[in-house]
Order: structure tokens, then C-alpha cells, then sequence
């Protein structure tokens, strides 16, 4: 009897979603004083965005949005992927120990 493989491509390592704000930030030759300051935040915020250090939350997702015209969606779905990954991550070093 065959044996069902499961190859799902599960990688051991995970991109803060504040790499892509970045990216999108220097895309747009804008600094992350001016986002904060377009945001009404403060710059601790959103470099500790960017450091994966604070999340993306609904709110500041929308800000995004409406700031750098990408989606909160895309936003979200960045941050709950990470979040994922890092809890996983930490699961298994629980799970080995």
C-alpha cells in the first residue's frame, strides 16, 4: 500500500511584513518619518513595524492603504502569515525539547 506524502512547501524561516513596508517605502523614495508623520504616529511605531516588533494591526492597515495605496488586505494577510510562522516555529522548539 502506498504511503500519502504530504510535500507542502513549509519554510523554516519568515519576512517581518515591515521588510515589504520598506521596500515599498523606498519604492516611493518616501522615509519612515515622513510615513509617520503622514500617519499621525509616532516613528518608534513604524520602525518597530518595519523590525517585525510591532504588528500591522486592522487600523494602521488602513492607514497603509490609504497612504500607500496597497491594500489593508495585503497588509493583514502579511502580518497573520508571519504571526503564523512564528508561533509554529515556536511550537516545534517546544515540542523538541
Amino acid at each position: 500500500m502506498a504511503t500519502k506524502r504530504n510535500h507542502a512547501y513549509k519554510p523554516d524561516y519568515t519576512v517581518p511584513p515591515g521588510e515589504t513596508l520598506r521596500e515599498a517605502l523606498d519604492s516611493l523614495s518616501m522615509t519612515q518619518r515622513d510615513l509617520a508623520s503622514r500617519m499621525a504616529r509616532p516613528l518608534k511605531m513604524i520602525n518597530e513595524i518595519i523590525k517585525g516588533k510591532a504588528s500591522i494591526t486592522p487600523d494602521t492597515a488602513l492607514e497603509l492603504e490609504r497612504i500607500l495605496r496597497i491594500p489593508a488586505s495585503f497588509w493583514l494577510n502579511l502580518e497573520r502569515k508571519y504571526r503564523e510562522v512564528l508561533a509554529r516555529t515556536k511550537d516545534n522548539e517546544r515540542q523538541r525539547t
